[in-house]
């Protein structure tokens, strides 16, 4: 259907246009398709009933049942209606067209019900340069790749393609038989040059030759892949054959088992879901290969874990404290705290975690402590050693990356335990080390802290893990070697030391018992006498704790026992049965001990010019300093020894200028530190010591020396001194006051601000001892030295004025005298 006017260019012209799907008709090719839209069919018809010519179109998208103008290409191809064919049945067309040239549309608008296009007919132009045709012969070269790759199975039409002469018809065809999308036959259709449609035609066969080689690659590596593993699967089925004669489970047998496992379990749904796809991870892999080893390890840790399973807690009040008072004399602060956490477990469902930090010298009773506490609340007792522990990964840790590959010692304490609410006692939590491997004591903090410890996290499990239920109680024996992070998660609960007393009932009630057990000898077959005891913690023990009192009672049972062996009749004392019996006392303790080690009384045996007794807190208790100062001939400096800290040393310097700012009321010549050295000792040499504490220790010793004036042999001190002559306070009164019993001194100088640790001291070491309180130095030395010195006269007959208003020696100021 053509209209013509005299002002129509002659390449316009107008025809029906039918919109068509998923096919693309080219020039000088036939194409078969079936018309069954009413607009199409009318279009059909309106050019049969004309020229046969119709305009043929894709619409972009093919779901579209009636597409607008703009939902189709604009360039199409104008065709030939060769044949159409309708069955009476059936409301569709079958028509066979042939394509003539490329045409756009350049309107297209509704006539009669159908679609009426204006197009602009393509230009051809005849192209057969040189470059045209080495672009055919590099066509053929890929078309005979392309046919051995993608075996075709109808070759023929693409070698018949091959032999068309022209050019632009040859890419025509070639692109109408290849199977190639509508996208890229539509890009063909709208290229017009036609050395530029071969150069892309030629572009889209390389890499559709690219795709048939890694298809085929891939094939062949399935193909071996799937060749290796029916070979696996038979000599699986054969090994499968071979455990069922041998009466062993089969392999998928095992996998139900964990399967089962994993599922009564009780894991978070996290680690449910992690477990299950290493399952299933399991169950894919080659049974002897390297990877299954390492997933079957992973399940066994994330099995043998407790997820669920809890200890019966006891929070009966009346037995927990029978079990402490029957494993531990003494502790009086500490079982108190036991029993009140046991009450607000009472009170409260899920109460937060307190983690508990024992700090003391060795030998207390730590560690015990810990185990009695398991007994008392029912839980499972764990123990984990943290002394030398540098590496990070030991808290939480390896990734599974590594070879042998473990969880962290927090895990593993888990799994020991079995249970999700154990006592985990960590043992020695100030021996952390830190080195290029992390630091330790920063992974604990998660550990520790309730806040956070519900989430654990091991590196290994790479699951959260619920640790809210565990109580947590750290050991140390010193302090300062925590981080203060982590101190600021513990409770601390200070265990000073024993007085002689209680080490006396802890023998009678514990470590006697302990040892004969020990060492085979029965309860009737031997008796330790009170004296004999006394003897062996006076004079052959001295120490915070009752280890070394332990190790010595067991020497003796070890003696005794050889006596029961060899019936020595020189030491066999017969029972009321006549049955071997012995009893150890004092003089029994020297036979088998030889000469005592340590002296029961330590003070000095006079009063001496230049020695004062100073108190100080190491790790393994309290501990009695004497510190001893003299005088040389020389220039006025003052030398130090002793491997003194720094602290300690400038705590000397603060002491002698004091000393010398009140050289006039202690009667020193005001030119003595020009002529004289002065030499402060502390044994023993080989120690270090440092702190500020000894300050009025040094400060008396130096005033000794200076005035000529002993110091009352009886007296210990302890305090910090500044240049106006102030005490300040100290740390570790307990722990110093039980060290200065220990040693046989009755009388004690402390600073005005520890008053307040008093209430902390046992009772029978505040009867002991006559206890001082003091705010300045001028008191320290009113209380120490034996008599107070004469002051120098400054000018004239003035004197300068005495260093203390108050009594004179032998007497004290009431309020400044703490007694039992």
């Amino acid at each position: 259907m053509q209209e013509f006017h005299d002002s129509t260019p002659s390449d316009v012209v107008r025809y029906p246009m039918v919109p068509i799907r998923d096919v693309v008709v080219f020039p000088h090719t036939r194409a078969a398709f079936v018309i069954g839209r009413a607009s199409s069919v009318a279009a059909l018809e309106s050019a049969l009933a004309g020229d046969r010519m119709i305009f043929l179109a894709t619409q972009h998208d093919a779901t579209i049942e009636e597409p607008a103008a703009d939902q189709i290409y604009r360039v199409g191809t104008l065709a030939y209606i060769a044949n159409s064919l309708r069955k009476p049945s059936e409301a569709t067309i079958k028509v066979l067209v042939e394509g003539r040239e490329r045409a756009r549309a350049v309107r297209v608008e509704e006539h009669d019900g159908f679609m009426l296009a204006t197009l602009r007919r393509a230009p051809v132009t005849a192209d057969n340069s040189k470059r045209v045709q080495m672009l055919v012969a590099r066509l053929g070269t890929l078309v005979e790749q392309f046919t051995k790759l993608a075996q075709e199975p109808n070759p023929e039409q693409l070698q018949a393609a091959l032999r068309t002469p022209d050019p632009s018809q040859l890419a025509d065809h070639l692109t109408h038989v290849m199977k190639l999308s509508v996208e890229h036959k539509q890009g063909l259709l709208e290229i017009y040059p036609t050395q530029e449609r071969l150069l892309r035609l030629v572009e889209l066969l390389e890499l559709e030759i690219d795709k048939l080689n890694v298809d085929r690659t891939i094939q062949t590596r399935v193909k071996r892949q799937m060749e290796r593993a029916q070979r696996e699967y038979y000599l699986n089925e054969k090994i499968k054959a071979i455990h069922k004669e041998l009466g062993r489970k089969d392999e998928q047998a095992e996998f139900e088992e964990l399967k089962a496992k994993i599922e009564a379990a009780g894991m978070t749904d996290e680690a449910l879901e992690k477990a299950m796809n290493e399952l299933r991870r399991l169950e894919q892999m080659p049974p002897m290969s390297a990877e299954s080893t390492v997933s079957r390890h992973y399940l066994d840790w994330i099995l043998s874990v407790p997820w669920k399973n809890r200890s019966e807690e006891i929070r009966d009040l009346n037995f927990a404290q029978e079990v402490l008072d029957a494993d531990h004399f003494g502790l009086e602060k500490i079982k108190e705290r036991i029993l009140e956490y046991l009450a607000v477990r009472q009170l409260v469902d899920k109460p937060r975690g307190s983690i508990l930090c024992f700090v003391g010298p060795p030998g207390v009773g730590k560690t015990s402590l810990g185990r009695s506490i398991a007994k008392a609340t029912g839980r499972n007792f764990v123990r984990l050693s943290l002394g030398g522990v540098r590496d990070e990964a030991e808290i939480r840790g390896h990734r599974r990356t590594y070879i042998g590959a473990l969880p962290g010692q927090i895990i593993q304490m888990m799994k020991k335990a079995g249970a999700i609410n154990p006592l985990i006692l960590l043992d020695e939590v100030d021996k952390l080390g830190a080195d290029f491997r992390g630091d330790p004591s920063a992974a604990l903090l998660e550990v520790l802290d309730p806040e956070q410890n519900h989430t654990f996290h091991d590196h290994y499990l790479d699951v959260e893990y619920d640790l809210s239920q565990v109580m947590f109680i750290a050991t140390a024996n010193v302090l300062h070697r925590i981080p203060p992070p982590l101190q600021d998660r513990l409770e601390l609960i200070r265990l000073a030391g024993y007085t002689e007393r209680e080490k006396l009932e802890i023998a009678r009630r514990h470590l006697v018992t302990k040892q004969c057990l020990a060492n085979g000898v029965k309860s009737e077959q031997i008796a330790f006498a009170d004296e004999g005891l006394q003897t062996l913690i006076e004079s052959y023990t001295r120490e915070a704790g009752v280890r070394n009192l332990e190790r010595e009672i067991g020497s003796i049972c070890r003696k005794v026992a050889r006596k029961l062996v060899q019936k020595s009749d020189a030491v066999e004392q017969p029972g009321e049965n006549g049955e071997f019996h012995f009893t150890v006392d004092a003089e029994t303790v020297r036979r088998f001990l030889g000469p005592v080690k340590f002296r029961p009384q330590m003070a000095a045996e006079r009063s001496e010019v230049g020695l004062a007794s100073g108190l100080a807190v190491t790790e393994v208790g309290g501990d009695v300093l004497q510190i001893e100062a003299t005088l040389v001939e020389g220039s006025g400096r003052l030398t130090l020894t002793g491997k003194l800290g720094d602290v300690m040393q400038e705590s000397a310097r603060a002491a002698i200028t004091y000393i010398r700012s009140r050289a006039a009321e202690l009667g020193i010549p005001i030119d003595l530190h020009k002529n004289y050295d002065i030499h402060v000792h502390v044994p023993e040499g080989a120690i270090p010591k440092d702190g500020p504490s000894a300050g009025i220790t040094m400060a008396t010793a130096m005033a000794s020396a200076l005035t000529g004036i002993p110091v009352h042999r009886q007296v210990a001190m302890t305090g910090e001194i500044t240049l106006r002559g102030k005490v300040l306070p100290i740390g570790g009164l307990k722990e110093k006051l039980l060290a200065a019993h220990r040693a046989g001194l009755t009388t004690a100088i402390i600073p005005k601000e520890n008053e307040k640790d008093l209430v902390e001291v046992p009772a029978d070491i505040l009867e002991a001892m006559q206890v001082n309180i003091v705010e300045t130095m001028d008191e320290v030395l009113q209380l120490a030295l034996e008599r107070l010195p004469t002051p120098r006269r400054t000018t004239g007959t003035e004197i300068a004025p005495p260093i203390w208003e108050g009594p004179q020696p032998g007497g004290a100021s009431p309020e400044g005298v703490v007694t039992g």
